[in-house]
């Protein structure tokens, strides 16, 4: 059986790319940071197999090497690693004083430093995938190649994680493909959480006249696992055109 573990599993584009796995097949390994009850009921929601939850913050290294202990007692291998956990705060980015350096430091520990430390500690149970190759999804966004995303500090982080994918992709070749899938807005609960003049401006500029949800990441995640299997080092936008314009 296939095993794939998906970091920030409980949330919007997470919990879609557990069920898109779940439902053809994949034993599904779901890690939160903070919501047991959320990453619970992600779980319940599965089709029958060998599905986990597990408590592991991807900043915490002690959580992260119980992480990798207890895949590798579980399950023996790991085939697929998705790096979904993230965070962002909405900021303007002309607010240069409101994006502190807190913020700054938590939104590049989460989503560059913790997505590379999942790397690291999964590398060896990736090895031993019985796939012909194993493979890397960090979920970036738009923001990184354009500049346009919730704040500065965001659009930096996930440049960054656009870059680790591109080095990474030629570190483990030839057992490990790594590649990022990366989406505009994607439509959720924390879009509440946005000016609505900003969410008018992400639809305006959209071709195809809509946010992302999270079954659309999910499938091509889903896609890049299945389909694009001679892929590597790529970025992947589900974005409906945002870029175009």
């Amino acid at each position: 059986m296939k095993t794939v573990l998906i970091t920030g599993g409980a949330g919007e584009i997470g919990s879609a790319i557990c069920r898109n796995f779940a439902e053809n097949g994949f034993d599904v390994i779901i890690t939160y940071n903070s919501n047991s009850q959320k990453a619970e009921k992600v779980l319940q929601s599965l089709p029958k197999g060998n599905h986990s939850i597990f408590h592991a913050p991807t900043t915490n290294a002690q959580k992260v090497a119980e992480l990798k202990a207890f895949v590798a007692k579980k399950y023996g291998k790991l085939d697929i690693l998705v790096n979904n956990a993230g965070i962002t705060t909405p900021v303007p980015h002309h607010d240069l004083d409101s994006l502190t350096d807190e913020w700054i430091d938590k939104i590049m520990q989460t989503n560059f430093r913790g997505g590379f430390a999942m790397v690291r500690a999964m590398k060896d149970l990736l090895m031993q995938s019985t796939e012909k190759t194993a493979l890397i999804v960090n979920i970036s966004s738009i923001a990184g190649i354009y500049g346009i995303g919730s704040n500065v500090a965001y659009c930096a982080s996930k440049s960054a994680v656009d870059s680790m994918t591109r080095s990474l992709a030629r570190a483990l070749a030839p057992k490990i493909r790594v590649v990022s899938v990366s989406p505009g807005f994607v439509e959720g609960e924390y879009t509440k959480n946005f000016d609505p003049a900003f969410l008018k401006n992400q639809m305006d500029n959209t071709p195809l006249e809509r946010f992302a949800m999270g079954e659309d990441v999910a499938n091509a995640v889903f896609a890049v696992a299945t389909q694009l299997t001679f892929s590597t080092g790529n970025i992947i936008t589900v974005d409906g055109g945002r870029l175009l314009k």
